[in-house]
């Protein structure tokens, strides 16, 4: 039991974070926001899957990866598909001059579904869809790099570059893809409008339920044997290949892990903003991933929620307070981050907010102390 609580939640301190992180996510923010702005913090949130990835893959595994938008987009289009599907109906689209297909195909003079659409038609086949072919691509990738011992500033050389294609692949591919507007107005999941206010709630719940059990899967591998071997790996990798263990496999199964929490992220993204597209896939997005991780702290998954939701409020005031300046006022708010704080908001508590915490706790024992002494006194 103790074994469990310490690998699962991380200790006291760890049961502590992650229980007021759960507050903040299901108490305290649903009732100081708006429906608007709930929604606008479900869609942050669903950044901070990719970001709690990146902690495993990069900040405990060594695997700087800078194509995560890959794995997020798959996820995301193959909800949309779902969704999309739903909503081309014969009924919905029946001015069409090919009722039953999504309207962009329509608009491309295809008059038949492609057959690589038609399992999308199921629900239960989408949801395998979302965590199945982002970990196949990812054990792919593992497989064709880390095999070949290819690693570090090369490999995410790589992972940018397939973030590129994929990017070019799915705006080429417009009849099949939506191109660059990608698949939009998505309306119902069976039959359930995602747009009303009710919705919003309910998958904002979802999406934060979904986020805490992905982070504490990130603890329990990383309280594993497993974990230890990551961190071993990341320091000195060639020790603990001469020491017997397979270090690529342990590679690819991590990288795949960080796959496979982008794409939940990417597909709750779907289902709470309404749509995908492939600006979402490609380099710069990807990079953006790896700056949330950063500034959370790269080792702790609770930092890589807080420095997601940070980043972009700050984005978003920025954006809509100095329109011109908004993208300079990011990058040196990054630039600050990694030069100042380079272990993130996580290093910052470690080095400053526990030492207040335990100034703190020790006035509170000197206080306690003091007064039976003044009570005895009268």
């Amino acid at each position: 039991m103790k074994a469990a609580y310490r690998n699962l939640l991380g200790g006291r301190d760890g049961a502590v974070g992650l229980a007021v992180l759960a507050a903040l996510l299901f108490a305290v923010i649903p009732a100081l926001l708006d429906p608007f702005r709930l929604n606008l913090m479900g869609k942050y949130l669903s950044y901070a899957f990719v970001a709690v990835g990146l902690v495993l893959c990069w900040g405990y595994g060594g695997i700087l990866s800078l194509g995560q938008g890959i794995f997020f987009g798959i996820g995301g289009y193959c909800m949309a598909m779902f969704l999309k599907l739903e909503a081309s109906d014969p009924v919905s689209t029946k001015i069409q001059t090919t009722p039953g297909i999504p309207d962009f195909m329509d608009w491309n003079q295809i008059t038949e579904l492609p057959l690589f659409w038609q399992p999308f038609h199921s629900f239960s086949f989408t949801l395998l869809a979302v965590l199945a072919l982002p970990t196949l691509f990812a054990l792919v990738i593992g497989l064709a790099m880390f095999k070949r011992r290819v690693g570090d500033v090369y490999f995410s050389i790589v992972t940018q570059a397939i973030a590129s294609i994929l990017t070019i692949l799915i705006i080429g591919q417009q009849g099949l893809t939506g191109g660059v507007n990608g698949i939009t107005d998505l309306k119902t999941l069976h039959g359930w409008d995602i747009r009303s206010d009710h919705a919003k709630l309910m998958l904002y719940f979802i999406n934060a339920g979904l986020l805490i059990g992905c982070i504490l899967f990130g603890r329990y591998v990383l309280g594993s044997k497993l974990g230890r071997l990551l961190m071993a790996m990341r320091d000195k990798e060639e020790r603990v290949r001469f020491s017997g263990y397979d270090v690529a496999s342990f590679k690819i199964f991590v990288f795949c892990v960080a796959a496979a929490f982008s794409a939940i992220g990417g597909a709750m993204f779907t289902l709470q903003v309404g749509f995908m597209s492939p600006s979402f896939v490609g380099i710069v997005p990807s990079i953006e991933m790896v700056i949330f991780a950063a500034v959370g702290g790269r080792m702790s998954l609770l930092g890589a929620v807080y420095g997601t939701v940070i980043v972009n409020l700050g984005k978003s005031y920025f954006s809509e307070t100095f329109p011109e300046l908004w993208l300079f006022l990011m990058g040196g708010l990054f630039i600050a981050v990694v030069m100042y704080f380079p272990n993130g908001l996580a290093g910052l508590y470690d080095s400053h907010g526990k030492r207040l915490l335990g100034l703190l706790r020790r006035g509170r024992g000197k206080s306690a102390i003091k007064v039976p002494g003044m009570e005895a006194s009268k």
